[in-house]
C-alpha cells in the first residue's frame, strides 16, 4: 500500500529583491498569486496533508488564500529550507511521503510533480534537477563513479570544479518523513549563508546508502524560480506564450501570439479570431465564429456564436447572444445580456441591461437597470436616469420602440410598443401603446439679440 503523501510548500521569505511591501509569494503571474499557482498544482495530486510554510506577512498571504484543506505553518525566523521544512514536521505522520515545493517557483507541471513524488517510498528519495547552459547561481549536482547522486553543492560553497557542472538542483524534492524527521535535526548551518540547507540531506541519503532517483521538467521555465520582477516578467511572456500555442492548435487565430494576455479561464470554439492586446480576465467563454478586435478586455463573460467586438471595448459580467455586435469603444457592465443579432455601438455603456433581439443602441448612450425588448432602436446621447440619488430604478422599453436622440428617459418609467419619443426629450411620465411623447422646452426665435449699447468711446486714461 502507498504511504500518504503530504506536500510541503515553502512561503516564508520576503523577496527583497522585489522591492516591495507586497510578500513575493503573492505576486501576480497570469493574474493569480505565485503561491495559489503551486497550490492548485499540488491539489492535483490529491495529497492527504498540504502544508505551507509562511514568514514574511503571513496574515495577508493567509488572508489571499483560500481553502479549507490548508494547515498554515509560521516559521518566526527564516533561517534556511531546512529549518523551514522541520516546522511542518510536527503536523506529519512519520509513516508519509513528503513533496517539498516552493510558493515562487509557480509553473512547474502536474504531470512533473506526479512523476518525483511515484518514486519516494523508505528506501528512495526523488529530485527535481534540471540542466542549463547557465547554471550559475544554481546549486550542483554531484554524482559519484557510478553516476549516481551522492550531493548538493550551492554555488557560494562549490569548488571552480565543480561550478563547471551543469546539472543543477530546483529545490523540489521529496522523502520519506521518518528520515526527514531524522535528519533535519542534525543539519549544520556550518556555510556561506549561514543556513540550514533542506539539500544537505542528499548526502546523509547516500550515506546512509539510500537511492535518490532524478527526475527532470520539460522545460527549464518549469523550475524557474522569482526572485524579482525581471524573472516576473520573463515567466509571464513564457507563462502567455504556451498558452496562445495551446489556444492556435485549438482552432483559434491569434493576430499576434506575442500579444495576448490570458488571467484567468478560457474556453474556445473554433475559427475564433483575436486581435493584438486582448485581455482575458476570470472565465471566458467564446463560441465559434467569434472575432475580437484589438485591445479588447473581456472578463467573465460567455460570447456566443459569430459575435463580432469592435476595438477597445470592455465586457464585463455580461453574456452576448449569436451574432451580436459590440463596440467599438463599448461598456458592457455587469448584468448586461444583449440578445441576438443586437447592436451595441461606439461609447455605449451599459449596467444590468437586457438588450433584446435585433435592438440597437449604436452611438454615445447609457443603459442601466433597463430592458428593452426586442426591435428598439435608442438614438444617439440617450441615457436612463436610474438613479435618484438613494435607490436605483427600472425602465422598461417595448418591442418596436424608437427613441430619438438625446433623450432622457427618468426612471421608473415605461415606453409601450412601437412608441415614439421625440429627440431631446425628457420623458418622466408612461408612454402608450403607439404613442408619440415630445416633452422639451418650446422653441424660440429671437431677433436682433446681437445688439449691444453703443460705445461711450472712451479710448482710456491721457
Amino acid at each position: 500500500m502507498t504511504a500518504p503523501l503530504h506536500i510541503v510548500i515553502l512561503a516564508a521569505g520576503q523577496g527583497s529583491r522585489m522591492k516591495s511591501d507586497l510578500p513575493k509569494v503573492l505576486h501576480s503571474l497570469a493574474g493569480r498569486p505565485l503561491l495559489h499557482h503551486v497550490i492548485d498544482a499540488a491539489r492535483a495530486l490529491t495529497p492527504d496533508g498540504l502544508h505551507v510554510v509562511i514568514g514574511h506577512g503571513a496574515d495577508r498571504v493567509c488572508d489571499a488564500t483560500p481553502g479549507t484543506d490548508i494547515e498554515w505553518v509560521v516559521q518566526h525566523e527564516q533561517l534556511g529550507t531546512g529549518h523551514a521544512v522541520a516546522q511542518a514536521l510536527p503536523g506529519i505522520p512519520e509513516p508519509a511521503r513528503v513533496l517539498v515545493l516552493y510558493g515562487d517557483v509557480p509553473l512547474t507541471a502536474t504531470s512533473t510533480l506526479q512523476r518525483l513524488s511515484d518514486v519516494i517510498d523508505d528506501r528512495t528519495l526523488g529530485l527535481l534537477t534540471v540542466t542549463l547552459e547557465s547554471p550559475t547561481g544554481y546549486g550542483r549536482i554531484l554524482r559519484n563513479d557510478r553516476g549516481s547522486v551522492r550531493a548538493i553543492v550551492e554555488e557560494k560553497d562549490a569548488s571552480e570544479a565543480q561550478k563547471v557542472i551543469n546539472e543543477v538542483n530546483t529545490g523540489i524534492l521529496g522523502a520519506p518523513a521518518a528520515r526527514l524527521k531524522q535528519w533535519l535535526p542534525a543539519l549544520s548551518a556550518n556555510n556561506a549563508q549561514g543556513e540550514y540547507y533542506l539539500t544537505d540531506i542528499i548526502a546523509l541519503a547516500d550515506q546512509e546508502g539510500l537511492t535518490v532517483e532524478v527526475a527532470q521538467p520539460v522545460s527549464p521555465e518549469e523550475v524557474q524560480g522569482v526572485n524579482n520582477r525581471q524573472q516576473l516578467a520573463m515567466l509571464e511572456r513564457w507563462f502567455q506564450r504556451c498558452i496562445a500555442d495551446e489556444l492556435m492548435a485549438g482552432g483559434v487565430t491569434l493576430a499576434d501570439p506575442e500579444r495576448i494576455d490570458v488571467r484567468g479561464e478560457l474556453e474556445t470554439g473554433q475559427d475564433i479570431h483575436l486581435d493584438v492586446n486582448v485581455v482575458i480576465e476570470g472565465h471566458v467563454t467564446l463560441a465559434n465564429g467569434v472575432s475580437v478586435g484589438p485591445n479588447v478586455v473581456l472578463r467573465d463573460c460567455r460570447i456566443a456564436r459569430n459575435v463580432r467586438i469592435e476595438a477597445n471595448s470592455i465586457v464585463e459580467q455580461a453574456r452576448v447572444d449569436e451574432g451580436a455586435t459590440i463596440g467599438p469603444f463599448a461598456r458592457l457592465r455587469p448584468g448586461t445580456l444583449v440578445s441576438e443579432g443586437a447592436r451595441i455601438g461606439n461609447f455605449v455603456e451599459t449596467k444590468k441591461a437586457s438588450i433584446g433581439p435585433g435592438s440597437k443602441v449604436n452611438h454615445l448612450s447609457y443603459i442601466g437597470d433597463t430592458t428593452l425588448e426586442g426591435g428598439v432602436n435608442v438614438g444617439a446621447g440617450t441615457i436612463t436616469c436610474n438613479y435618484d440619488g438613494v435607490n436605483k430604478h427600472h425602465t422598461m422599453v417595448h418591442e418596436g420602440a424608437f427613441i430619438g436622440s438625446n433623450t432622457s428617459l427618468v426612471a421608473p418609467v415605461t415606453l409601450g410598443i412601437n412608441s415614439i419619443v421625440g429627440a431631446g426629450s425628457t420623458i418622466t411620465r408612461d408612454v402608450g401603446d403607439g404613442e408619440l411623447a415630445v416633452a422639451r422646452g418650446k422653441q424660440r426665435n429671437i431677433a436682433d439679440w446681437r445688439s449691444v449699447p453703443e460705445s461711450n468711446g472712451n479710448q482710456g486714461d491721457e
